[in-house]
């Protein structure tokens, strides 16, 4: 089981790499990374591309944490999804995760993965009253599926094709917020605790 943190984006609508935008103290990367190494997941792989040598720099020392570079990163997210999951192994799932939304939570991805090993699947994702947002896992049997995207996508289309494929685990709460431009950040910092 491995969770796939993609983090390769050129933050164009901020116009510096959010993901080394500091929220509490640490970069942004780090809480979603923080939280995947805090979940049930057995590695974490986290794809970089734009100012990888800086964001691989932040990253926590672990055994369970590997670095993929996605040489494509401009091409768009499936290139970076594509890369995550060739770099997967042998593992039987994936669980997809953003690399700006540092309010993922460990226990939305436990959640996710927990109903992928009481039969449900091959799509977890995490419901928020109601809304479904990430974390997703990806069982291996779609990854061939979900692999095929282009531009900037993740396996959104392919649920769309197959809404069949997909079981919603409630979490609770609010889902996590997508740091996009100056605004959200700010908006999210606050939450955060931050100045």
């Amino acid at each position: 089981m491995v969770g796939v943190v993609l983090a390769a984006g050129t933050s164009s609508r901020l116009g510096r790499p959010k993901q080394l935008l500091e929220l509490s103290g640490k970069p942004m990367l780090r809480h979603v990374v923080d939280a995947a190494l805090a979940s049930p997941l057995d590695e974490v792989l986290v794809v970089l591309g734009h100012a990888a040598p800086q964001l691989a720099a932040i990253l926590p020392a672990s055994t369970r944490l590997r670095t993929v570079y996605n040489p494509r990163f401009a091409s768009g997210q499936s290139t970076s999804v594509r890369a995550g999951l060739e770099a997967a192994g042998s593992a039987q799932a994936a669980v997809v995760l953003l690399g700006d939304q540092p309010g993922v939570r460990p226990e939305a991805i436990g959640a996710v993965v927990e109903a992928w090993r009481k039969g449900a699947g091959p799509v977890v994702q995490a419901s928020y009253g109601g809304t479904p947002a990430h974390p997703t896992l990806l069982d291996r049997s779609v990854w061939e599926e979900v692999a095929s995207v282009a531009g900037d996508e993740g396996a959104r289309t392919v649920l769309s094709r197959h809404p069949e494929w997909r079981t919603l685990v409630e979490v609770g709460g609010d889902p996590p917020e997508d740091v996009d431009t100056e605004e959200d950040y700010l908006r999210v910092r606050a939450r955060f605790g931050g100045p």
